[in-house]
């Protein structure tokens, strides 16, 4: 009678990695997060934009509004000093929002408030939903 325990040796290397994924920070598996985080809604009038960019000046903001994007591009300075632990990204930065919907151009407006990037993209008026009369023939 032959016992095989093989599958026991490979048990701690196993478990050694079920421990790695458990222990490992988020971000280290090579999948960033995207910066800044946005969040995109909307209305009847308008579809917005809001993106966390604390503690950034206006001056290192771009804002671009193509066809079918809206760019948002910037650079975070770089702080000096030794760190323990660092989860704010520094340096440049490219955000790409797609824009699936036809938006009057002359009427977007952006605002930095605390922090928030506010960008309003009005719907154009031949876009916005309307009631069609039905007539009785």
């Amino acid at each position: 009678m032959v016992l095989d325990f093989n599958t026991l040796y490979t048990f701690p290397g196993r478990f050694d990695r079920v421990l790695e994924e458990f222990f490992k920070p988020q971000m280290s598996d090579g999948h960033r997060l995207a910066y800044p985080p946005l969040n995109l809604s909307e209305d009847e009038t308008a579809y917005y934009v809001r993106s966390e960019l604390p503690g950034l000046p206006l001056e290192a903001l771009e804002l671009t509004l193509t066809d079918k994007n809206l760019i948002i591009k910037g650079e975070r300075p770089t702080e000096q000093g030794k760190y323990f632990r660092q989860e704010r990204p520094a340096g440049f930065f490219q955000r790409v929002v797609a824009l699936n919907m036809p938006v009057d151009r002359d009427g977007v407006k952006a605002t930095l408030k605390d922090g928030v990037l506010t960008v309003v993209l009005p719907k154009c008026e031949e876009c916005k939903p309307r009631k069609i009369s039905i007539d009785v023939a």
